[in-house]
């Protein structure tokens, strides 16, 4: 049995005061986003808020179908991302904790950091990286934002939460090192940089373990090794054995679960199986975070809602990404003329319907009610440009429509310059769906290629939160990546198009040439290709996870991670690289060699040359935003800790700096990497016994097959249970087996005729919605059919009672 953390109780008297059943109540909601309020013990209300307030004034949901109060839509974290500065992220995090405040709000429900493994994860742009020292980083200093406002924030979703596909059941497997390295690590810095009150648990399991049961995960690493001391609640209906929970280091399930839950904590304390200890440390733990909360927010202002608009254009200028501008013509001097920045009197065609009804933010539990919408079509009629006119150009959800099209080519014939916004719809990314495919629409592209073909300025403005590819990417001069920019975005799109703000924006995860080439998309193993189908989803790409596998197996790709153009240019010279087994530093003088002012984001890469263990051919250590004004130089200084030289060694269950010939690049991306230099570095301290000899180094390595080159396609079984450590669990369901409460209504299909018609039943309406635009609806459904039959009983309020689901089950497995 998990023993109780030694510190003694904040709160003694209120903890004894309670009696057995109110602790127990204590640890679950009073409601859908309120805590229960007992003697003593204040109510306080959690609510979304990775990229605004979602307070929802009615009806409560998780999935933002019912209406909240207005709050101001800040750049969704994909967005955020691109801005690669702490500095603004502690800003804009500063700005929704200010909100939250004043709404009384106070846990603020992100920000979400999990690693975008895969491009087609339907969350991704409520995530920021592929990289977790990025992640961390920017996540971190958005919790100080937030919690510097007296509101606390909550880190999400702990950990390994890489797919929406059937998400609530689904068992993560990965191995010891890559957990650590990649989906751990920014984690890590958040916890020990920013100290989050509160941190929300993944509904996913983790080899095997539901991650809010973990011990190895919320006791051994996030307790012991990192010494987070705060509130560990489940997200949303997370829950699955409430009693395992507690011990394993939860502390609040959320939400309510109508004292279910509540009096099987009670029959454990009293049966022996529960030490009470344990539930008087999370009451604890609990009174002390009501108090703290309850105290900070009293007699908070209210906010100025037009200055918090100001707050989100400005976050937006800054997310942009100009991914390309290519030279159209050579003026007399010999200079090269590119599209953007437009000049003044341009005159501009405005095509797409993303231009006047603009993608700022995704769907599901985070959906902002925002308090206005800026879009770049009226934005860009205000400006010193001569818009010509504006076409729709097609229809939003992808249907066929000659006629918009046509108009587009006509209006395009009168103008100079053609500004084209495409992007995905409201339905290709929302919580609880994953994408089917990295395209665009088709009526989109095929627009673009009419376009080309009678236009030779053709500038693309591509609204999304993750990748997506980019077929006439060679066809058209100029590309701007706007991601999902908030409600100020409209407003920063026409200031960077027409050069009034600088783009600064870089990529913070790859785009491929081709889905195929994604590490995640292909493989010898069916349970090892994204996402994950029935019982598994297998972690084969293990530390090849975006940048790392491209540019260890050197594959191309369209815009590489990092990567972004500005309207000046920057030359680095001076490199000096001093690295340690403990720390470091890089330092380059940087100078702006054009002719207005620009950001650049210097970036740090390091590999070893002579790694005795797998190892990714380079990876980020450092990075640092820096403004120049034309022909300033600065010395630029960036500190590397010790993750830049070590790895994790799940043999000696610690991180080891090997030592030996490290690579040091530092330039504008992974791929333009400007001034290199090669450091010795000495082993770290006792490392040298625990590093295996030449021998067992070389057959480890032969065991580990073509993951020892980064070959994520071809890891094959006898490799893969190399780099677990243990042979490969079982990836399908067991189609003989009896429906229970723990699968998943999707496995229906293998029930008899009654269950599988209920389940074309939801298929056709999935459909059915589609058709009638109504995408939200269509992606409920989804959620439905990847839901435990556990959770029907909290997800319908009661509606649909958990007798009825077991009754339900009795018939469909006859």
């Amino acid at each position: 049995m998990t023993q109780p953390l030694t510190h003694p109780l904040r709160h003694p008297e209120t903890v004894r005061s309670l009696t057995l059943e109110q602790k127990a109540s204590l640890t679950s909601g009073a409601n859908f986003w309120n805590t229960e309020a007992l003697p003593g013990v204040p109510a306080i209300m959690l609510t979304d808020g990775p990229h605004g307030v979602r307070k929802q004034g009615g009806k409560a949901d998780h999935l933002g179908l019912n209406a909240s109060l207005p709050a101001t839509c800040f750049p969704t974290a994909a967005a955020l991302a691109q801005s690669w500065d702490p500095e603004l992220l502690e800003r804009v995090g500063g700005q929704l904790g200010a909100e939250a405040a004043a709404a009384g709000v106070a846990v603020l429900l992100g920000p979400g950091l999990n690693i975008v493994r895969n491009p087609l994860g339907g969350r991704s742009f409520e995530y920021f990286s592929e990289d977790p020292r990025l992640s961390g980083e920017l996540a971190a200093a958005m919790v100080r934002g937030v919690q510097s406002t007296g509101v606390a924030a909550c880190p999400k979703h702990f950990a390994v939460n890489s797919q929406e596909h059937l998400r609530m059941s689904v068992d993560e497997v990965v191995d010891e090192r890559s957990l650590r390295e990649i989906y751990l690590e920014g984690f890590r810095r958040v916890v020990e940089q920013s100290s989050p009150q509160v941190l929300m648990t993944a509904y996913n399991k983790v080899n095997g373990v539901y991650a809010n049961e973990n011990t190895h995960l919320l006791r051994d690493i996030l307790r012991t090794e990192w010494g987070f001391d705060g509130v560990v609640v489940t997200d949303w209906g997370g829950n699955h054995d409430r009693v395992a929970g507690l011990r394993a280091g939860n502390q609040l399930e959320m939400p309510s679960s109508g004292g279910v839950t509540d009096s099987e904590i009670v029959a454990a304390v009293r049966s022996g199986d529960l030490d009470e200890a344990i539930l008087d440390r999370a009451v604890d733990d609990l009174v002390a975070l009501a108090h703290q909360a309850t105290a900070a927010l009293a007699g908070s202002p209210a906010v100025d809602l037009d200055v918090q608009h100001r707050a989100a254009v400005e976050a937006a200028r800054r997310c942009l990404v100009l991914l390309k501008n290519d030279p159209v013509r050579v003026d007399p001097a010999g200079g090269a003329v590119r599209l953007l920045p437009l000049g003044p009197g341009t005159r501009v065609a405005v095509v797409g319907d993303f231009a006047a009804a603009p993608r700022y933010q995704g769907a599901g539990s985070s959906l902002v009610n925002p308090t206005r919408v800026d879009d770049a079509l009226n934005a860009l009629r205000v400006s010193d440009v001569e818009v010509v006119g504006y076409a729709r150009g097609f229809r939003r959800f992808g249907e066929r429509d000659h006629r918009l099209a046509d108009e587009a080519l006509e209006l395009a014939a009168r103008a100079e310059t053609v500004l084209v916004f495409l992007g995905l719809d409201e339905s290709s990314e929302a919580e609880g769906v994953d994408r089917e495919h990295l395209r665009l629409p088709s009526n989109q592209l095929a627009l673009v290629e009419r376009l080309t073909r009678e236009h030779e300025h053709v500038v693309v403005v591509l609204a999304g939160g993750a990748p997506v590819e980019l077929p006439f990417a060679d066809d058209v001069p100029a590309i701007l990546h706007t991601s999902l920019a908030g409600q100020g975005g409209g407003t920063a799109v026409a200031d960077v198009l027409t050069g009034v703000a600088e783009p600064s924006g870089r990529l913070a995860v790859t785009f491929p040439v081709r889905y195929a080439d994604v590490p995640s998309a292909r493989s010898v193993s069916p349970a090892a290709v994204f996402p994950g189908r029935e019982v598994t989803s297998e972690h084969r790409d293990g530390l090849f996870v975006g940048y790392r596998y491209y540019a260890t197996r050197d594959v191309p790709v369209r815009y590489p991670f990092g990567h972004g153009l500005g309207y000046t240019t920057f030359a680095y010279t001076d490199l000096q690289a001093d690295l340690g087994h403990d720390c470091g530093t890089v330092s380059v003088t940087l100078r702006n060699t054009g002719h207005r002012a620009g950001r650049e984001v210097v970036q740090v890469y390091v590999g070893p040359q002579d790694a005795a263990v797998v190892h990714p051919r380079t990876q980020l250590a450092g990075f640092a935003s820096v403004t120049l004004e034309p022909g300033e130089r600065r010395r630029v200084q960036l500190p590397l800790d010790a993750r830049a030289v070590e790895y994790y060694d799940p043999e000696a269950a610690r991180w080891l700096c090997p030592g030996g010939v490290y690579l040091v690049e530092v330039g504008a991306s992974v791929e333009d990497t400007r001034l290199s230099a090669t450091v010795d570095v000495e082993p770290g301290l006792g490392v040298a016994e625990l590093l295996p000899d030449a021998g067992t180094a070389a057959r480890r390595l032969a065991a580990l097959g073509a993951y020892a080159t980064g070959d994520a396609h071809r890891v094959d079984d006898g490799a893969f249970a190399e780099l677990l450590g243990r042979p490969v669990p079982p990836s399908s369901w067991d189609r003989a087996a009896p429906l229970g409460l723990d699968d998943v209504v999707a496995r229906l299909r293998h029930a008899n005729l009654l269950g599988r018609a209920v389940l074309r039943l939801l298929t056709l309406a999935r459909w059915a919605f589609l058709a009638a635009g109504r995408p939200l609806a269509a992606n409920n459904v989804m959620f439905l059919v990847n839901m435990p039959f556990a959770k029907i009983e909290g997800y319908t309020a009661g509606r649909v009672s958990r007798r009825a689901v077991e009754r339900f089950l009795r018939i469909v497995n006859r």
